[in-house]
């Protein structure tokens, strides 16, 4: 009998996505990073999200970073894959692959270039996914993030989801900003598992039954939030939440793809990390030391990563 997975919880990094110089993934040096998180705080990982620039990648590049981590040593059942397209037809592809490999869950946007439609259609396109995906063992995770998407998931489509899917759709990453939706999820289904994707709103949606965070600050910072994660009910809660709010500040005051991918560059000594897929502009020189100066300033530091990780 196959082993379903369990429900994730805990500290995920929305994980950046390495290029070498003809902007192709780099695999090893995703894989040293990946490994790098999970040795440093991250109970698991969600690749090909917003952070890892998911929608610059074709469907066969998708299959091919997931089968890398996984060829690179990364456990697969870490894994949280973003998965949702505009196309049905690739959502499935991607959601199978990742079935296959053994991830635990699948981080899944409602089809997002039509805006405005109603719940009917969303839910018949996740519907129509599960369907045609028909395996026991996926677990769904909506993806809520309307600042990007512009298409919001209602509670009205996560209670539909729920009845029809129970054992399938499972939780949710809010990455809406807004503490109250999250928490109202959390109280709204119990059991059902929410995810902020806002470092600075972990503590509150942990205060309201959260399961816990996937961010993109956890990339640079993933030590913090797993001091955050432990011990948010404890008396540094709201000095631990304080902090990882301030680093959030310090990074979003910079475009924060390119932010991150400059710190990591620093990290590593790897000038490659630099680089994003176009449209995303690297960050240049001088808002990088501009970057660095405040990061110092603050006192923040990470744990070493040198290049003979990636070799």
């Amino acid at each position: 009998m196959t082993k379903k997975p369990e429900i994730l919880k805990g500290v995920f990094a929305a994980a950046l996505t390495p290029i070498n110089e003809d902007l192709s993934p780099n695999y090893k040096n995703h894989a040293a990073h990946c490994q790098w998180l999970l040795d440093n705080g991250c109970d698991g990982l969600a690749v090909l999200g917003t952070t890892g620039e998911a929608n610059s990648y074709s469907v066969p590049e998708k299959i091919a970073i997931m089968e890398n981590l996984v060829a690179n040593g990364i456990p697969a059942e870490v894994l949280m894959p973003g998965v949702g397209c505009c196309a049905i037809a690739d959502t499935v592809e991607l959601t199978k692959k990742a079935v296959e490999l053994g991830a635990s869950g699948v981080l899944m946007l409602p089809p997002f270039y039509y805006k405005g439609v109603p719940d009917d259609g969303l839910y018949a396109a996740y519907s129509e996914t599960i369907e045609r995906v028909a395996d026991d063992r996926l677990r769904v995770y909506l993806y809520h993030i309307p600042p990007v998407s512009q298409t919001p998931i209602s509670y009205d489509l996560i209670e539909r989801l729920l009845k029809a899917y129970p054992d399938t759709v499972v939780g949710m990453k809010d990455s809406s900003g807004d503490l109250e939706n999250m928490t109202g999820a959390a109280r709204k289904f119990p059991g059902f598992a929410v995810f902020t994707g806002g470092d600075q709103l972990t503590l509150g949606l942990m205060k309201a039954g959260g399961v816990g965070c996937i961010t993109a600050v956890c990339n640079i910072a993933p030590h913090w939030l797993k001091e955050l994660y432990e011990g948010w009910d404890g008396d540094k809660g709201l000095e631990l939440q304080d902090r990882m709010a301030q680093l959030r500040e310090i990074i979003i005051s910079f475009p924060q793809i390119q932010a991150l991918r400059a710190v990591k560059a620093r990290q590593t000594g790897d000038d490659s990390w630099r680089e994003s897929r176009p449209p995303l502009v690297t960050l240049d020189l001088a808002k990088s030391q501009e970057l660095y100066k405040k990061l110092d300033d603050f006192g923040f530091s990470m744990p070493d990563q040198t290049l003979a990780a990636a070799q």
